[in-house]
C-alpha cells in the first residue's frame, strides 16, 4: 500500500463521475475532496478486512479488485469483482460497524478512499445527497434479490448458461485485464471457482462452448438459451 499525491482537480473529476456522489453541489464535493485520497496496492494485497473499523468509500481509479468472504476452513467465496469506476464498502460507511467483507487487490490497482466521517457529515448536512445515496443502495438492493432468487431456482450450470448467453463475447475471448476470468464468473453467480470450472466443462462437453487457455468460445448459443 502506497499513498500517492493527488490535485485538487483529479479528486474533484473522480468524485463527480461515482455513482453516488454526482450531481452534487460543487462546494460539497470541494469539501469531499478536502478529505479523499489515493492509495495504489500491489496484485494480491489486501484493501480491506473483514471485521476492521471502516476507514471510508472506495472508487476504484485503474486495476481490478474482489470483494470476499472466507469460510472457517478457509475457502475463498468471492462475492463480486469491482472494476475502474466502481465504488465499494457502503454499508459500514452508512451503518458504522465494523467492514462485512475483505478487498483484496488482483490486479495492481489504484483505490480512492473518501473518509467516512466527512461522508456522513455531508449526508447528514445535504438531504440532496442522502436521496441519491437511498437510491443508489436501493439498486443494490434490488440485484441481491435477484441474486438470490438466482440461488433459489437454478441450479450452478444453469446459472452460468445463462450469463454466458448475455455478456458480450468479447469479455469471454480476448486478453487482458477486461477478460472475465472462472472468479469473475463465480463471483456473477454466487459460487466459488472451483464449481465454475465443473459447470464450464459440462458446458463444453454438450458443445455448447469451447474452452481454451482459460478463454470461452461461444459454439452454439441455442444449447445455452435451451439449457435448464
Amino acid at each position: 500500500m502506497k499513498r500517492l499525491t493527488s490535485t485538487r482537480e483529479k479528486r474533484i473529476e473522480a468524485l463527480q463521475q461515482n455513482r453516488y456522489l454526482s450531481g452534487l453541489d460543487e462546494k460539497i464535493l470541494e469539501y469531499l475532496a478536502q478529505n479523499t485520497r489515493l492509495i495504489s496496492y500491489d496484485s494480491e494485497e489486501c484493501i480491506i478486512r473483514e471485521g476492521q473499523p471502516c476507514q471510508g468509500l472506495c472508487i476504484v481509479e485503474s486495476g481490478r479488485v474482489k470483494i470476499f468472504k472466507n469460510s472457517l476452513s478457509g475457502r475463498e467465496m468471492i462475492i463480486n469483482v469491482f472494476v475502474e469506476g466502481d465504488s465499494f464498502n457502503e454499508v459500514p460507511v452508512f451503518d458504522q460497524l465494523e467492514n462485512p467483507v475483505n478487498v483484496g487487490a488482483i490486479l495492481d490497482s489504484r483505490i480512492w478512499l473518501i473518509d467516512a466521517l466527512t461522508l456522513r457529515t455531508v449526508i447528514s448536512d445535504h438531504p440532496e445527497a442522502a436521496q441519491q445515496i437511498i437510491i443508489n443502495i436501493s439498486q443494490n438492493l434490488r440485484k441481491l434479490v435477484d441474486m438470490v432468487a438466482e440461488l433459489s431456482f437454478y441450479t450452478v450450470t444453469t446459472r452460468l448458461a445463462r450469463l454466458l448467453r448475455d455478456i458480450p463475447e468479447d469479455q469471454l475471448s480476448e486478453s487482458g485485464s477486461q477478460r472475465l476470468t472462472q472468479d469473475d464468473l463465480a463471483a456473477r453467480i454466487g459460487t466459488v471457482r472451483e464449481v465454475v470450472a465443473r459447470s464450464l466443462k459440462e458446458l463444453e462437453k454438450c458443445g455448447a462452448i469451447e474452452v481454451n487457455r482459460g478463454k470461452i468460445t461461444i459454439v452454439d448459443k441455442d444449447q445455452l438459451m435451451d439449457w435448464e
